[in-house]
C-alpha cells in the first residue's frame, strides 16, 4: 500500500500586531513573523520573510508620523503575506539605488525577493505588503534541509 502525505492545509491563519514606532519595532516585527512561520509550519524561507518585514517596518517608522505601526501576517492559498500599516499618506517609491548606497535599497530587496509586493491607501494612511509563495521542496521535506536541519522559523 502506498501512503501519501496529506496535502498541506489551505486554511487561513492571521495575526495582527500593533508595534510602538521606535528602534525596537523592526526586531519585534521580525520576531512575530518568525514565530508565525514556525507556529503555522509555513514552507517559506524565514530569513527572507524577516528581512523583508524589517525593511517595511523600518520604512514605516522612518517615513511615518504616527506613534505606532501595525503588522498583519496572513497565510493562505499557498502564500505568506505581510502587510505593514502606517499613518503616512506618502506612497513608497522604488528607486534604483547603487549597491554601495547607505539608504534606498529596501524596496529593491522587497521587489527582488518577494513573489509580489505593493501598497494601498487606508483610511489612516497606507499599507505596504509583500507575498512569498510556499516552497514545495521545503514542504516535501517537512521544513528540513537535506541534512535534516529545520529551515524555517529559526
Amino acid at each position: 500500500m502506498n501512503a501519501m502525505a496529506p496535502p498541506r492545509p489551505t486554511e487561513l491563519h492571521r495575526c495582527r500586531v500593533r508595534l510602538t514606532a521606535g528602534p525596537a519595532a523592526a526586531a519585534e516585527a521580525r520576531s512575530q513573523v518568525g514565530a508565525a512561520i514556525c507556529t503555522w509550519d509555513v514552507p517559506v524561507d524565514a530569513t527572507v520573510a524577516v528581512l523583508l518585514t524589517s525593511e517595511l517596518v523600518t520604512n514605516a517608522i522612518r517615513h511615518g508620523a504616527g506613534e505606532t505601526v501595525a503588522l498583519a501576517i496572513t497565510c493562505s492559498s499557498g502564500q505568506l503575506r505581510v502587510d505593514v500599516y502606517d499613518t503616512s499618506s506618502s506612497m513608497p517609491v522604488l528607486v534604483d539605488a547603487p549597491a554601495d548606497a547607505e539608504t534606498g535599497r529596501g524596496l529593491m530587496l522587497v521587489s527582488t525577493l518577494s513573489a509580489e509586493w505593493g501598497f494601498y491607501r487606508t483610511p489612516t494612511g497606507k499599507a505596504v505588503y509583500f507575498m512569498l509563495e510556499f516552497e514545495p521542496d521545503l514542504a516535501e521535506r517537512g521544513g528540513r534541509d537535506p541534512q535534516g536541519v529545520h529551515t524555517w522559523g529559526r
